[in-house]
């Protein structure tokens, strides 16, 4: 939160800041020097905005789940066999079974660059992938969570990354819970997910597989 207020200070001050420069300091042959830092700062300063509710979404998260630390998270580049959308994910286990896997899919892509050198993929490096080990999460796979890299000597959590299933903030998507119980789903609309109303269990395609 702090770096989105200084973010968002910073772009405020430069738009005008440049505008200023350039009308007064500058002749009109510097316009299109300036004119792209200015346009830049402009854009920033509007997405800076976005990352405030995503910011407060995460503390309501963090208020409700502990930290916890996981080693060897299985990750991907591509599309998950059970996961609805199209992307980079961690998958993480069911807290419900904890032989299924849940795949938590990367669907806000702002600030997602840093993971998605990181995450496991053909051309992934070594030294980036031991970046986000052991994994920072805190959180329930079947709705939500926030996840971060280690810190300087792994003390504390850094590059915080809002993911969730789409149903928890889309209720056009019907909600699906990996068997969760109703203790599970109250917690997670503590947390923020927007559930109304009691979502199915889901079988994976493994489930499928085993049983026709």
């Amino acid at each position: 939160m702090t770096m989105n207020v200084l973010g968002q200070v910073g772009w405020t001050v430069a738009y005008p800041g440049l505008l200023y420069i350039m009308v007064v300091y500058t002749s009109s042959a510097f316009v299109l020097v300036f004119l792209p830092f200015i346009l830049y700062s402009l854009y920033r300063f509007f997405i800076q905005l976005t990352y405030f509710p995503w910011a407060l979404r995460m503390r309501r998260v963090l208020r409700e789940y502990p930290w916890q630390l996981l080693e060897a998270v299985p990750s991907g580049l591509g599309k998950h066999p059970d996961a609805r959308e199209d992307g980079m994910w961690f998958e993480l286990p069911n807290p419900a079974d904890r032989e299924e896997m849940i795949p938590l899919v990367f669907i806000k892509h702002q600030r997602s660059y840093w993971w998605l050198k990181r995450l496991d993929g053909p051309r992934t490096k070594q030294h980036r992938r031991a970046q986000i080990e052991p994994l920072w999460f805190a959180g329930d796979p079947r709705f939500l969570a926030v996840v971060a890299a280690p810190g300087r000597n792994g003390e504390a959590p850094r590059r915080l990354h809002m993911l969730y299933q789409r149903p928890v903030f889309d209720r056009r998507v019907e909600p699906e819970t990996w068997d969760a119980g109703s203790a599970d789903i109250e917690r997670a609309r503590r947390a923020g997910a927007a559930i109304s109303t009691a979502p199915h269990s889901r079988r994976t395609s493994a489930d499928h597989r085993l049983h026709p």
